[in-house]
């Protein structure tokens, strides 16, 4: 969501949804038809429990940071107030999807709305939180950044990728999970630091998120070229879709 914003020049500042083009064709790659889902507003419009009914599954892409509100704390700086309102709606959406077991797949800010929905905290930067840690977003190589990830035996990522212990993963994110919620998985990690990669949420619900950026897949312009294969995780998501569909027919 873009708010209103007199000083931004793109449509002489008016609020604004936007759907990463790159996130839609990703999605789209396996046969699936991809739609944006604006905010409801006012009383005459859908409600999101109207938008859980109609879709087939949820994908949460990236953005502006999740507001510290939203986890039970205060912004230590103001450029990490995030956006309340977006964290407020995406979590009433993954409310109702759950409710009704349709699928949920979290793209890092998505990841991270998805375990504050189930309790869990952030850690507002994860080099002011973790010292030490590597740098996990450099703006001016974007998602050029790459760093290995280990995947925990037992895990959703483990049955998805047999034998593979290690992989490379895309870094864009400066926050990431602190506290796992109730009923969070942790599906891996950084290799050198420990942050928190992948999650599933165990329970009856297909409910995943992975930090990095799986959309940003176009192996020539991005410099790692030993990038993990993200299709499985579109897939796996995908048949979970139709597989809940298929039920409900």
């Amino acid at each position: 969501m873009f708010h209103r914003d007199p000083q931004r020049p793109v449509f002489n500042g008016k609020p604004l949804f936007y759907l990463e083009r790159s996130m839609a064709r990703w999605v789209s790659s396996l046969g699936a038809i991809v739609y944006m889902v604006p905010e409801p507003d006012g009383a005459s419009c859908p409600t999101v429990a109207d938008v859980a009914q109609d879709l087939d599954g949820l994908v949460l892409q990236g953005g502006v940071d999740m507001a510290p509100q939203s986890y039970g704390e205060e912004p230590r700086k103001k450029e990490w107030a995030g956006d309340v309102l977006r964290d407020a709606y995406e979590m009433s959406l993954v409310r109702a999807m759950t409710d009704l077991d349709k699928p949920v797949l979290g793209v890092c800010r998505g990841h991270q709305v998805i375990n504050v929905v189930f309790g869990g905290t952030l850690h507002q930067d994860i080099l002011d939180e973790l010292p030490g840690a590597r740098v996990h977003r450099d703006a001016a190589i974007y998602d050029s950044l790459s760093h290995a990830i280990v995947i925990e035996p037992g895990g959703s990522l483990e049955k998805l990728y047999p034998g593979v212990t290690r992989a490379t993963v895309n870094s864009v994110h400066h926050q990431a999970i602190k506290t796992p919620g109730q009923g969070v998985r942790v599906d891996a990690r950084c290799e050198e630091d420990g942050v928190i990669e992948a999650i599933t949420v165990q329970g009856p619900s297909f409910v995943r998120g992975v930090q990095w950026h799986p959309e940003f897949s176009d192996k020539e312009l991005i410099r790692a070229p030993d990038l993990l294969d993200d299709a499985p995780i579109l897939r796996q998501f995908l048949e979970a879709a139709r597989d809940r569909r298929g039920k409900a027919a």
